[in-house]
This record gives C-alpha cells, structure tokens and sequence, in this order.
C-alpha cells in the first residue's frame, strides 16, 4: 500500500455469528422519526474512506444513535430529505469493513444489514432500497475488493468517489466514467470535508437501479479483478502505485519517521497527550464554572420564591442540585471528543493507539484502550462510552472494567483537602504524593486488567490490525456533529441516572426532620435578643447556630444512621462515624465527599474556604481525639485512589458491558481492593509508631 497501511497480525477475532451481549444503548440518543415508506439507503465502505463524514454531511443533526441487536456495534441513522415532495432517505451508516467475507462482527452486521435481515435498535429490518459505497479517491484499489463483493449481493448501488479534492491536489487522475461503465452503476466524485457535490448524491439514490450485471470477475477472482480495474480507471498501463498516491505516502512517511520511531515517537505522543490532558481541564473549567454559576443562582432563587419546605429543598437541593452534577461535567466531556475526533481526523490517532499497543499488550489490553483510558481521567463515564472503539469483546470488556481506576476529577477534591492536611507546611511533598496518587491509579488498573485477562476474560484477544491512513487537515464540522452527538449521549444516558441519584442522597441527607441541638436553641434566642439593639452582633450568632443545627440535623439523619450502622466496617481503617458518613455519601459522586464532611464536622459546606479545611483538620471524634490522624489520613487517601465510589459509572458499566452482573463485579473489585490497600497502609504505619 502507499498512503495506508495496516499492521498487525492476522485476524483472529471470534466468528460474527457469535452473539455478544447488548451494551443496554436501546433507545436513541435524540429522537428521529422515519416516517412510513422512507427510503432505505445502507452506506458501506472501508475504514478511513470518509463514510461517517459523509453521513453527517448528509443528514447533518437529523441523526440518532443506538446498537445493532445482540451486538455492541454502533448503529447510526439519519434522514435526508429527497427532491421529490414527501420523499425521505434513511441513511444507515454500517461498521467500516475491508470485506464482507470477514468473521468478524463489523463483517457479520454488514452482511445481515445488506440480507434484510437485520437492522439497527427499533428499526424494522428489511431489505435496503439501495446501497451507497463510498470509495477513497486517494486509495481506490483498496474499496475495489468491497465494491465487488457488494455488487454481487445485486443491490441497487450508487458508488460515492470521496476524498476528491485531495486526490486532485496530489494530481491524481481517475476516470469515473469507466468506473460507472465496468461496475454497472452511477458514479458520483465527491469531497464530504468540504462538501463538494455531496448534493448530488440525493437524486441519485432515490432512483438507484440494480447494477446492469455483477462486474465480470467479481465472482471467482476478485482480487485480480479489482487489481485490473483500478489500473484501467487511473489509466495505467498495469496494475501498481500511481505517483500522486506516491506522494502523499512521502510525506507521511516522512512525519512517520518522527511519530513512529521508537524513542522519538513516544516523546511525541506524550507532548499531544499532555496538551490533551491540560486542555480538558483548562479549556473546560470556564464552561464548568458557569454552569455551576447558573445552577447556583437557580438554586437560591428557586429558594426566594417558594415557601420553605419540602418542595422547595427538594426542587433547590435535589432535581436543581442533580440536574447540575449533571451538566457540569458536559463541558469536559465535549472538549474531549472533539479533540479526540479532531486528533482522529488527522490521522495521528491511530500511530498513538500503535505505540501504546506495545505498552498494553503484555497487561492483556489493546492500543485501542489507551483512548478510553486517557478520557477516563477527566471522567469514566465518557471513557467507558469510547470503549465502543474497541474490536475484541473481552478487550473491550477489561477495558471498561479497569477505566474507573484511571483518577478522574471527580478525585481532585479529595486528593487536595488530604494532600493538604498531611503535607501542611510541604507543597513539593504534597505534590509528589498527588502525582502517586495518579501512578497508583494506573499500576491498579493494569494489575487488574492481567488478573482478568488470566481468569474470567481468558482467550487470545483480537491482534491490533489498524491501517495507518496519510495525514491530513481534520473536518471541524465533523467535529462539531461528533461533540453534539456524545454529550448529548452522555446527557441522555448517564444524566438520568446522575439526577436520581442525587435526588435519592438528598432524601437521606435531609429526613428525618429533628429537633434542633440545645446549644443552637440557646444562640438563636441570644441573636434575637439582639437583633433590635446590635443587629451586627447578632448575624455571626444566628449564623454560628445555623451551623450547629446542620451538623446535628446531618449526624441524625438516615445518612448519619447509615454512617454509624457502617462504621464498625470502616473502624480497622481508622474512620469513625463521620468519616463514615463522607464515605457513603460519595457512593453518589466522590466530589461531595469534601462538603459533606465539612458539613458533619464543621456544620459548613464551603470546602474552598481555607479554615474550613484547619477546622476538618483539628475535627473530633465522640471521644474528643483528631479524626484526622496520619495514619488514617493515609488510609482514607489510598481508600479514593482505588474504590468504585461513582455509582453513575456503575449504571453506565452495566449499560456499555451487557449486563448489570459486570457493575456489581467492578464495585466488589474496587472497593475491596481499596478496602484491602488502605488497611494494609494504616497498619504499616501503626507498626512502625505513626499514629
């Protein structure tokens, strides 16, 4: 090949007729009507031959997404309106394939599609009205294979010759009438980046006819057909490398000498992801800090205008509260996809996923996974969802096992307030330990993927077999439809399970109802006494015994029973009831486990304000001893690197691996690990006089 190439070994992968579970994405990520007697139209191509791309050029947001049946293959359909009045296309974007022949899932779900006999997640399956094979100009002896196989299948077919412009730039000269004429059917050239006579396309698949004959050799000798064919279409006089496909290769060859070389190349791709990574939390931390601007805002007014009461803390502190815990995480989310589809677009993507496959391989995961492990340190829920990328079903399934131990931000929190408190006066101390906390995270995440690997998950995986296209600008509109896509996905998805739970946490936190703590009945009256004469004294007063009836209204509610009933668990660790509390409570979301101590301990949620954290830091136990003592603060610290304390994730793990026994497995694992690890740390620092 001369501008992509593929690597690897051959295709191992488990035969297609093998079902897999369902990854649980039954509905639609946004609401698509395909109205009766639409038109279907089943869009095939190779990998990297811009199908999708010209999918969304195509249907543009009139799109949704779900999974082909008993299959985790991502099933994508949209409408386009035809010329004719009433008349719509339905587009079904099929998995990427270099043949049909393949036993391979993407194969399989092709095959069964162009058959009739299958179709995406609450679609009627039926057989297509045409087919749309979209080609690579670039590469055009690669798709040939494809075509052939498909028109055997003697489908009405439309061949779509993308990639054009890029072709034209490198001087490329195909002759698309003898195409047309040697496969029977129109021919159509392209560019879906920049939407060069995509229009096109639309009159002609409405009136898609069956290909005159099935091209001759097609049947019997297809690769030397298609061999043949190419060199007739780029008017060569034999088969072989045409000099503009030869000078795209030099280029990328060139830069590949540099993203691919074996000390450079992973310095490269360590400079790509760090800038990733650092865009992910700064790019996204304006957006982030609006949308908790404008939640809070709402919270306090939904307060100002209703009556206090249940309704109104249930509105302010559960679906309002929720609803934000929600979108905050959307920003980053979006950041993260976009770059990823930008990186994907250009071609690098698919040399980062060949380094790391050396580095993974031995722990049982593929290149695909350092994708969806790299996003799960924003967040797990999109670095779960990206492990759809991945081919092999048990890599893919280890993958979403492990992804949770990657540190998200939801950790930072937490990692701040505990770094801080044993690393006071030692900021470069505290550093080192933050950055442990991050390697701790990834050795736990690798152990357990070999551990998995040699157990339960036990089989050959599936050799990474990824071409390597050339280089090329990204489509930024693309991009954008990816993005709207994913968060839209992830709002769907996980955001519902988000708002319940916190809704669910905000029940436990406020009932049941109790009297007020005597001391802060005794401040309250001392700051009315003095709310006539020294209404400036009064206001710390009435504040100070605000704080009071929080903190006991806290430890007597079903949360604070909930901590004391645990406790006796968590007590070799080191936690008391309180500690407790903050544990159970971050099941939910780890971040709330800053503000929910604060507010047992301190009776204030603030956790940003610094004697907020010396208060948490001198806090008591019943018995009047630090609750923060090194060897628990150690062990608390550990316990969050390591413990599945998310339980959105867990829905989402249940969702993407095919079942919820996948959940509780993940949760038993993490948390006894965790559990494990912060005993052993505690007691090792007990042995040796640390307290």
């Amino acid at each position: 090949m001369s501008d992509s190439r593929a690597t690897g070994g051959p295709d191992t992968s488990a035969p297609a007729t093998q079902s897999q579970p369902d990854c649980g994405y039954c509905e639609p990520t946004h609401h698509v009507d395909v109205p009766e007697g639409a038109l279907r139209v089943a869009i095939l191509g190779n990998p990297n031959a811009g199908k999708t791309t010209l999918f969304n050029r195509l249907s543009g947001l009139r799109a949704k997404t779900s999974n082909f049946p008993g299959t985790t293959q991502e099933a994508r359909v949209g409408l386009v309106q035809g010329q004719a009045p009433g008349t719509t296309i339905e587009l079904i974007d099929l998995p990427g394939v270099y043949s049909l022949e393949l036993e391979q899932t993407e194969a399989f779900v092709c095959r069964e599609v162009l058959a009739g006999r299958l179709a995406p997640k609450g679609e009627r399956a039926a057989d297509p009205d045409a087919v749309l094979i979209v080609l690579d100009a670039t590469n055009l002896a690669r798709g040939l294979l494809l075509t052939g196989e498909t028109l055997r299948r003697r489908l009405p077919t439309v061949i779509a010759l993308n990639m054009i412009d890029l072709a034209r730039r490198d001087g490329a000269v195909i002759n698309a009438s003898t195409l047309a004429h040697e496969l029977g059917c129109r021919v159509v050239e392209v560019s879906a980046r920049t939407g060069e006579n995509v229009a096109a396309l639309v009159p002609l698949l409405c009136a898609a006819v069956i290909p005159n004959q099935t091209p001759p050799g097609a049947v019997d000798a297809l690769e030397h057909w298609a061999e043949e064919l190419y060199a007739r279409c780029t008017g060569l006089a034999k088969p072989g490398e045409p000099p503009q496909s030869r000078r795209s290769a030099d280029v990328t060859d060139r830069i590949d000498a540099v993203t691919m070389h074996p000390l450079a190349g992973p310095v490269v791709l360590l400079a790509v992801m760090a800038g990733l990574f650092w865009s992910i939390f700064s790019l996204a931390k304006y957006p982030m800090d609006w949308i908790q601007t404008v939640f809070g805002a709402l919270s306090l007014a939904i307060k100002s205008w209703l009556p206090p009461g249940i309704l109104s803390s249930l509105i302010s502190e559960g679906v309002v509260a929720g609803v934000g815990a929600t979108a905050v995480f959307v920003p980053q989310i979006c950041v993260l996809f976009f770059l990823m589809s930008l990186l994907e677009d250009t071609g690098y993507l698919a040399r980062a996923a060949m380094l790391m496959d050396r580095l993974l391989r031995p722990f049982g995961l593929p290149g695909h996974a350092f994708v969806p492990l790299l996003g799960s340190h924003a967040c797990a829920l999109p670095g779960i969802m990206a492990t759809r990328a991945i081919p092999n079903f048990n890599d893919r399934l280890a993958t979403i096992l492990v992804a949770p131990f990657m540190t998200c931000s939801a950790r930072l929190p937490v990692y701040i307030l505990l770094t801080t408190l044993l690393f006071k006066d030692r900021p470069w101390a505290g550093s080192l330990a933050f950055i442990g906390c991050y390697a701790l995270g990834i050795a736990a995440g690798l152990l357990s993927s070999l551990l998995a690997r040699r157990t339960f998950l036990r089989g050959a995986s599936r050799p990474m077999i990824l071409e390597m296209p050339t280089y090329k600008l990204p489509s930024i509109r693309t991009a954008l439809l990816t993005t709207y896509d994913r968060g839209w996905m992830f709002l769907r998805n996980a955001g519902t399970n988000i708002l319940a739970i916190c809704v669910v946490m905000w029940w436990l936190g406020a009932y049941p109802h109790s009297e007020p703590p005597p001391e802060a009945v005794a401040l309250h009256q001392q700051a009315d006494a003095l709310e006539q004469t020294n209404p400036r004294a009064a206001k710390p007063i009435r504040a100070q015994a605000d704080l009071l009836e929080a903190k006991d209204a806290k430890a007597r509610s079903f949360a604070g029973m909930l901590g004391r009933g645990i406790q006796p668990i968590f007590a070799p660790l080191g936690y008391d009831w309180q500690l407790s509390v903050g544990v159970v409570s971050s099941f939910a979301a780890r971040e709330v486990f800053v503000s929910t101590l604060a507010v047992v301990t301190t009776g204030s949620d603030d956790n940003e304000d610094q004697g907020v954290i010396e208060q948490v830091q001198h806090a008591t136990r019943d018995d009047g001893t630090p609750i923060f003592t090194t060897s628990t603060s150690w062990s608390l610290l550990v316990y969050y690197v390591l413990a599945m304390q998310c339980l959105p994730t867990l829905a989402v793990t249940a969702r993407e691996a095919g079942g919820a026994k996948w959940a509780f497995l993940q949760l038993a694992w993490m948390c006894g690990l965790a559990y494990l690890a912060a005993l052993v740390v505690r007691q090792v620092l007990l042995w040796n006089g640390i307290a």
